[in-house]
């Protein structure tokens, strides 16, 4: 698309010799030319021309001089509309009132062609600059949209009514997400498969940002109908059948630790999968602190046929289980120190027994971040912590 400028002289030959200097462009279709003879007929040019990018105006003209028209060009507010001012070599005050008024350029008469076409291509470089970086700006405001939109959707399909059962008095849970960036990969949830049986999950996409927060998307709601069906199978069959859907088509080749569970309400056993996952804490009554000797399996999507095989374990009543990832653990401070599975055993330690779900993981989040500091988080930290009565 042609560039289009005005140019405002009122010499009478200069229209001839723009058209001849500049033919080449002119036929080209790189520049095309508008011509006024003063600054209140370039006004009405503008009007009837939106899309002129460049205006080249001399200074001493009738009716509306040039310094006049410049200021009503300003009104305008064009950020991309740039003005090269021409005038007398020795009318430099004049000039320099241009270019304070916001002129881009000027070139002074007798007019140096090849000096004028250099200053049209710098100018127009500058607005082709200015409406890139803008380009630019609008693209990057649009992703941010998008991602704050993607934040909304992720914590949207994350569970976050707490307590979430709060006519049970058999267990209580809480669980929180705090993502490194916008968005993450840690995925948790957990639902009543019936009165008696509780299904909760803690994963972890081999990822961050846009592209884990979809894969958990798929993660979360694939685990969700599988287990909420009426009719589905053991926990070993489901997750088999989750696996073989994950790894399907994985072009991505992300992968997701997770640790599914589903606890007998009426017993206090666990039955659960352990696809390759944090080993979890569980803190007795006793107030002593046991890391979970888990059985352990292959990540998801790793293996489209791995054969997944449950085990179990037992929370007796007062006892609470700490599930998290592996961001809780990694966290580092400015010096490179980890926080650790000893940090997390003293913190449930010093929380007892009788502390609440949602309290363990409010002073577990502030314990890190404060260890943290000014370091950036590089990893989602997430955990889900179950308090079981009995």
């Amino acid at each position: 698309m042609a560039i289009k400028i005005l140019s405002v002289d009122d010499e009478a030959d200069m229209e001839m010799l723009i058209m001849q200097r500049f033919r080449r462009q002119i036929r080209d279709k790189n520049f095309e030319f508008i011509f006024a003879a003063n600054g209140a007929e370039a006004l009405e040019k503008l009007e009837q021309n939106q899309d002129v990018a460049l205006v080249l105006s001399d200074i001493n003209m009738p009716e509306m001089d040039g310094l006049t028209f410049l200021s009503k060009l300003n009104d305008k507010k064009n950020p991309y509309l740039k003005a090269v001012m021409v005038s007398a070599f020795n009318d430099m005050d004049n000039i320099r009132t241009a270019m304070n008024r916001g002129a881009f350029d000027f070139v002074t008469k007798p007019i140096n062609f090849e000096d004028l076409e250099i200053t049209i291509n710098k100018t127009i470089k500058h607005i082709e600059q200015l409406v890139n970086s803008q380009k630019e700006h609008d693209q990057l405001v649009a992703i941010q949209n998008d991602i704050n939109i993607a934040q909304e959707i992720q914590q949207a399909m994350l569970p976050k009514t707490f307590p979430p059962f709060p006519n049970r008095t058999d267990f209580d849970l809480h669980a929180f997400l705090k993502a490194a960036k916008l968005v993450g990969g840690d995925l948790f949830d957990y639902f009543l498969m019936d009165d008696n049986r509780l299904f909760f999950l803690i994963g972890d996409v081999s990822d961050k940002g846009i592209p884990a927060s979809l894969f958990m998307a798929i993660t979360k709601a694939i685990f969700k109908s599988h287990f909420s069906n009426k009719n589905c199978g053991t926990i070993s069959e489901e997750v088999r059948r989750i696996n073989d859907f994950l790894s399907a088509d994985n072009q991505s080749m992300m992968f997701v630790t997770a640790f599914v569970c589903i606890l007998d309400l009426t017993t206090g056993v666990v039955e659960y999968i352990d696809a390759g996952h944090e080993p979890p804490l569980i803190l007795r009554k006793n107030n002593e602190v046991e890391l979970l000797k888990k059985k352990g399996g292959l990540a998801l999507c790793i293996d489209g046929d791995f054969p997944y095989t449950s085990s179990t374990f037992k929370l007796e009543p007062g006892d609470t289980l700490f599930t998290y990832t592996d961001g809780v653990t990694d966290a580092n401070n400015r010096t490179g120190e980890r926080f650790g599975i000893e940090r997390v055993k003293q913190l449930l330690i010093q929380a007892t027994a009788s502390a609440k779900p949602q309290a363990i993981n409010d002073t577990l989040l502030s314990q890190i971040q404060a260890f943290i500091g000014d370091n950036a988080q590089f990893d989602d930290i997430t955990a889900l912590t179950l308090h079981y009565a009995g």
